[in-house]
């Protein structure tokens, strides 16, 4: 592959882009996922046990309209970043994407801090997944231990990625509607019976509409910090969502594809947390929710469905390999990416004959036990520094796409691209690019505020700072992008 920082013939690349879409990226990994996959495999980064265990924790501290609010302001740095990924998406419809956006269009010391915080993130979520699956398997096999639960569900979920990325994508897309059958059935029968009807409660009482958004203490109990801390957790919640970006480079006509799942994500994530956090808020009172269970077994069991406590268990445990799932791939295509670059082994690089990066894929798997080991031998330093950066780098990744599709508009305009050319364009540049990076400054600096949050910074800004050193230091005096194929 040739590709210079920014393209040499803006439009001439970009007509490219679009000439080519369908034909057999020139990396070797094959494009055979669809548009619903690439929904699905969003949604199933998002959709999480962030929504199903910890939402009632975020009601608690916002209060119910804080509550919403505050997702709403995270769907809409959502859109924001989704809007700038799909005009790069179709550009450079590649494997680990973040990564060569930003070496293409920022420089590639940005591009490959940004792919190791990625890979980082998902390695630290597969070792915690890992293990919160095997806690929950305790409800129904007691007598087995975590740890080979543990065994199981990486092995389970390493064949799956293994085998090609049409299987991981239909696999996913099926744990990811799991997930989104559980949160409609959530908005659909606490909505009824938040309008008066639940004939299964045993109970007859039941909120009526809103009523206890109206709490003795106003309609933000805990005050406006207690807002803008949901506000932050919010865009945490909602990081996954960017994984569309790292599937790219194996969908089909990724110039209409990846548009249309960008849009379809969006509206989605507004309707399923938005909604979802709306009923849990009305009907379960804001001082008692999420304190012992998760808010959707409340709701659940207020309007009377059986076994409640086993159905949630089953889709959290289905979340979590399916965030596992989502996370194995991305590791795996970041990997990649950087053997792509020249800044990472070219063993990384070797496909097999199904077109899966197979060693990227056991290093990435092996990071993720290495970090569940982590987690129980040392909890205190190693792990979490770990999770630490991994929080950090969310927000960190959202800010270099918008970034980057900033200074690559800019460039292709500067080189007389015709923005006609382009299959997505980001609607209403520059404000939606400003706004992005702005909205996710400002996190940050609520993150330096929140004594809570704050060790992301404390380990996160240090690891950023070594991988540029890193990169100075070992490829300072070639700095090309991976230009040389």
């Amino acid at each position: 592959m040739s590709v210079s920082a920014v393209p040499e013939n803006p439009p001439a690349a970009a007509a490219a882009d679009s000439d080519s879409a369908a034909q057999p990226p020139s990396d070797g990994l094959r494009r055979t996922m669809r548009s619903r996959h690439l929904v699905m495999i969003a949604m199933g980064g998002v959709i999480g046990s962030g929504l199903f265990l910890s939402s009632g924790f975020t009601v608690s501290q916002a209060g119910p309209l804080g509550a919403v609010l505050a997702y709403l302001v995270g769907a809409f740095v959502v859109w924001l970043v989704m809007a700038c990924l799909g005009e790069l998406a179709v550009v450079y419809p590649v494997s680990g994407a973040f990564h060569i956006y930003a070496s293409r269009s920022i420089g590639p010391a940005t591009g490959f801090t940004t792919a190791w915080l990625y890979w980082l993130t998902w390695a630290v979520a597969l070792g915690s997944e890992f293990t919160a699956c095997g806690l929950l398997m305790q409800r129904w096999f007691p007598s087995v231990g975590v740890w080979v639960w543990c065994v199981v569900f990486a092995a389970v979920v390493f064949a799956v990625n293994a085998f090609s990325a049409r299987v991981f994508g239909e696999t996913e897309y099926w744990f990811s509607l799991v997930k989104v059958v559980a949160v409609v059935a959530l908005i659909v029968l606490g909505g009824a019976a938040l309008l008066g009807f639940h004939p299964m409660a045993s109970d007859g009482s039941h909120p009526f509409l809103l009523e206890n958004f109206h709490t003795p203490d106003g309609l933000f109990p805990n005050g406006f910090s207690g807002v803008l801390v949901t506000v932050l957790a919010a865009f945490y919640a909602f990081s996954g969502s960017e994984l569309i970006g790292v599937a790219a480079g194996e969908t089909e006509d990724p110039a209409t594809a990846v548009p249309k799942a960008l849009r379809v994500t969006v509206v989605r994530l507004l309707v399923f947390f938005v909604g979802a956090i709306t009923v849990i808020a009305a009907t379960i009172p804001y001082d008692t929710v999420g304190l012992d269970e998760s808010p959707f077994v409340t709701v659940f069991s207020s309007v009377g469905i059986p076994y409640a406590a086993d159905v949630m268990n089953f889709v959290i445990i289905t979340a979590l390999l399916s965030a596992g799932n989502s996370g194995l791939y991305s590791c795996a295509r970041m990997l990649f990416s950087l053997a792509e670059e020249k800044q990472a082994p070219q063993a990384l690089r070797r496909l097999s004959r199904r077109g899966i990066p197979l060693i990227a894929l056991s290093l990435s798997m092996l990071g993720g036990l290495a970090s569940l080991v982590s987690s129980v031998t040392a909890p205190e330093t190693v792990y979490l520094v770990l999770v630490s950066i991994a929080g950090f780098a969310a927000v960190g990744v959202w800010m270099s796409i918008a970034a980057s599709q900033l200074m690559h508009r800019r460039a292709f305009l500067r080189g007389g691209g015709d923005l006609r050319t382009l299959a997505y364009r980001t609607p209403f540049h520059p404000v939606v690019p400003l706004l992005a990076l702005t909205l996710c400054l400002a996190s940050l600096i609520g993150i330096a505020l929140d004594p809570a949050q704050a060790t992301a910074l404390y380990f996160g800004v240090p690891f950023v700072a070594g991988c540029y050193l890193y990169h100075w230091l070992r490829f300072g005096r070639h700095r090309t992008s991976g230009a040389t194929a």
